[in-house]
């Protein structure tokens, strides 16, 4: 496959400014034993993740991170609103050099269908 996935999808310039930002996690004992997991790898997995649109348990093997230590990451990282920070630190540098436009934006809102009685 050559270079290493890791670098390639998350080069050093993308993941520096988000890198402070991420938590550290302890291994986990699994089977009596500790699983260290590599926290690079870990955050490019779950790049990896939302920029395909992978389903967790479809994720290649390439990365060296199981699916499921990727996804309990995320959720962890979701839950705690730190899946924020590290956005909004790439939006801050860029908009400190002049680098984002803000003429025009996408705003997402989801439609949620009320019940019968819930107005």
């Amino acid at each position: 496959m050559g270079a290493d996935p890791s670098k390639r999808l998350v080069p050093d310039e993308l993941r520096e400014p988000a890198a402070p930002l991420l938590p550290s996690f302890a291994a986990r004992p699994q089977a009596g034993e500790s699983a260290p997991c590599d926290e690079r790898a870990v955050f490019t997995v779950v790049v990896y993740a939302l920029t395909s649109c992978c389903a967790w348990r479809q994720l290649p093997p390439a990365f060296g991170t199981s699916p499921a230590t990727a996804h309990r990451r995320f959720t962890a990282e979701t839950e705690t609103g730190l899946r924020c920070r590290p956005h909004r630190a790439v939006l801050d540098e860029l908009g400190a050099r002049g680098e984002v436009d803000w003429t025009s934006a996408i705003v997402d809102a989801p439609s949620v269908r009320t019940k019968r009685g819930d107005r």
